[in-house]
C-alpha cells in the first residue's frame, strides 16, 4: 500500500497544540508515564466502539473516509502528559528511514480495510527519529507527549495527536 502524503504544515500545526501547552515534548519527557487504552479517550457516557465493529470489512461502498462515525467529544484530562498508548500504525509520511508521521489506531485494519473509527479513536503521531515499522499488522506502544489537536487527513478525521519520543513493538 502506498502511504498518504500531507504537507508538512499540518505536520506542524497537529502539533502546535502540543507547543501551545508550554512545554517541549523533549524536555518533558521521563521515564514516568501514564499508561492510556483506548477506552480512556472517549469521554465518560458515550458509547463504547461495538467488537463487531473492529472486524467488519465492506466492499461496494463510498470511501473510507465518508463511513468514519461522528466523534462523540474528546477528553483533555492527559494534555501535556507524558503517556504510553498501544496501537496499529497507519503511515502518513515516511522515508526510506523510517515513518516519521502516522496515525495510530486501535485495531488492525482501521482507516484501510474498514471505516475508520471515530475522530476520538485516532491519535495523529510525529516523530523526529523515523520508525522502521514492519507493516500495517505491528502492534506499538508509543510513548510521547498527548493532547488535544484536530487533524484531517485524507483517510479520517482525527481527534488526538501525540509528539512521539519512543516508539517500540508492543
Amino acid at each position: 500500500m502506498v502511504a498518504q502524503s500531507i504537507d508538512r504544515r499540518r505536520v506542524l500545526g497537529a502539533l502546535g497544540a502540543l507547543g501551545a501547552l508550554g512545554v517541549a515534548p523533549s524536555a518533558a519527557f521521563s521515564k514516568d508515564f501514564v499508561d492510556l487504552n483506548w477506552t480512556d479517550l472517549i469521554p465518560e457516557g458515550q458509547p463504547k466502539i461495538p467488537p463487531g465493529f473492529q472486524s467488519m470489512i465492506q466492499h461496494d461502498v463510498p470511501a473510507m473516509s465518508v463511513q468514519q462515525p461522528p466523534s462523540q467529544g474528546v477528553r483533555t484530562d492527559w494534555n501535556g502528559e507524558i503517556v504510553r498508548l498501544p496501537g496499529y500504525i497507519v503511515p502518513i509520511d515516511h522515508s526510506s528511514t523510517g515513518v516519521t508521521a502516522f496515525i495510530l489506531v486501535p485495531f488492525v485494519g482501521a482507516c484501510v480495510h474498514v471505516p475508520p473509527p471515530p475522530a476520538n479513536q485516532l491519535v495523529f503521531v510525529t516523530t523526529g527519529k523515523p520508525y522502521e515499522s514492519s507493516g500495517l499488522f505491528e502492534a506499538v506502544n508509543v510513548i510521547g507527549m498527548f493532547g488535544t489537536a484536530s487533524t484531517s487527513t485524507q483517510l479520517a478525521d482525527i481527534a488526538y495527536a501525540l509528539s512521539a519520543d519512543e516508539i517500540v513493538p508492543f
